[in-house]
Order: C-alpha cells, then structure tokens, then sequence
C-alpha cells in the first residue's frame, strides 16, 4: 500500500508540474510586451532608412518589396512625428485611387501580431514574422473568401494613411505602431501597445 500512495503522490506530483510548466510558458508569451514591439518598430525604422513616402507619385514609383516610412497626419503632434512602415507587392498604375472622402472600399486583409498570431482578417495571407521577398502573385484570397467594406475615415491611422496612397489591384504589407493603431489599451483580441501587420488587397474603390 505504501509503493501505491508514493507511486500516486509521484505521478500526481509530476502532473502537477506538466501543468505548471505549460501555465508558465502561456503567461511568458506576451512578457514584456510593450517593450518588444517598440523593439520592432524601431528595426523597421532602420530597414526603412531614408525611404519616405509622401504623394501619390512618390507611391506610384515605391520599388517592390522595398520598406517605406509613411509620415500619418492624424496623430502627429508638434512634438512627435509618427510613421507606418509599408512594402507594395504588386503594383497596378492604372488602377484607381481611394480618396478620405470616398463612400470606401472594398479589401482582403489578414492581421497578425508581431508573434504571427492572426487576430483579424478575411483570407489567409502573410503574416509579421514573413521576411524577406513576399511573392504578390501567392497566398492569394480563394473563392471562399470575400473582401470588406468600410469607409476609409473609419478605420485606424495607419490604415487611412495607407489606403489613400494604393490603387485598386495593389497589395501591400502594412507594419503599424501602435500609436497609429489602437493604442496602450486592449482592443477585442488585440493588447494594448501592440504593433499590428497587415496583408492588404484593394480590391475596389466604391464612390
């Protein structure tokens, strides 16, 4: 009797530490959160340079898969600048541009953290922790999938700086701080401080 309570009273024991073990390391996942993704904006600003978009035609003439700083209006202050980081995919010359005061537009996304979680989107496309040369032409939306409509002033900064630069038929990969995102607070599945990537399709532009 007594090999049986110290065989259970082990096997009890070492559960108990499985549990332990897998409790710590969901909790670690998102340790020092605010301080990793301030991390990776800054290694954006780095890759970025001195690659700035400012005007449509300097947006025409973005080179593909090359990272590009977007300045965002909305909510830069006399004391901070803020930027989005950007790479175009696919680029179409011909196709129309979305203006702030369009009824909006219709678009495939999918976001993810910095982790490559997904928290939103419509397809499965790429995702933060995708490097490199995306290929514009892969991972495209299915007949399964259909874009959203939204209206271009009702959606976050980063989103409304970007969209006013692409053209229907572009896709893009949107890095955005959290300043021109959601902020410090949590945001449905989304934490406070977080930088948000998004794979974005314009699919049309309603007037």
């Amino acid at each position: 009797m007594k090999k049986l309570a110290t065989l259970a009273l082990i096997c009890c024991t070492t559960l108990f530490a499985f549990i332990a073990c897998d409790e710590v390391e969901e909790t670690s996942v998102y340790d020092n959160w605010r301080e990793r993704n301030e991390t990776f904006v800054d290694s954006l600003q780095q890759v970025a340079g001195n690659n700035f978009v400012a005007t449509v035609e300097q947006a025409d003439n973005m080179v593909l898969n090359t990272l590009y700083a977007v300045y965002v209006s909305s909510v830069s202050t006399n004391k901070n600048d803020y930027y989005i980081y950007c790479k175009k995919l696919t680029a179409n010359p011909t196709g129309k541009r979305p203006l702030y005061n369009d009824t909006g537009v219709k678009a495939f996304y999918y976001g993810t953290n910095i982790l490559g979680n997904r928290f939103d989107g419509n397809f499965e496309g790429y995702k933060s922790t995708d490097k490199g040369s995306l290929d514009g032409s892969k991972r495209m939306p299915t007949q399964f999938d259909a874009p959203m409509q939204f209206s271009i002033s009702n959606v976050i900064p980063g989103w409304t700086a970007a969209l006013q630069l692409m053209r229907e038929g572009e896709r893009w990969m949107l890095y955005i701080p959290q300043e021109c995102g959601y902020g410090t607070k949590n945001h449905n599945e989304i934490l406070g401080y977080s930088a948000l990537t998004f794979d974005v399709i314009l699919d049309e532009v309603i007037e």
